[in-house]
C-alpha cells in the first residue's frame, strides 16, 4: 500500500468519526467537520504540488 491509499483510509475513518450522531457530540457543532475539511484541503494542495 502506498502513502496515498493509507491517507485516504485514515481520512474516511475520520470523516465517519466526526458525524454527530451521539447526544454528547451534538454540542460540538461544526468544529470536527471543519478540522477535517482543513486536513482535506491541505492534502489536496500537497497532492497537486506533488509533495506527497
Amino acid at each position: 500500500m502506498n502513502l496515498i491509499t493509507i491517507l485516504l483510509i485514515i481520512l474516511i475513518l475520520v470523516l465517519v468519526g466526526v458525524i454527530p450522531t451521539w447526544p454528547h457530540s451534538r454540542d460540538w457543532g461544526y468544529i470536527p467537520g471543519g478540522i477535517v475539511g482543513v486536513i482535506v484541503l491541505v492534502l489536496l494542495v500537497l497532492l497537486l504540488t506533488g509533495r506527497v
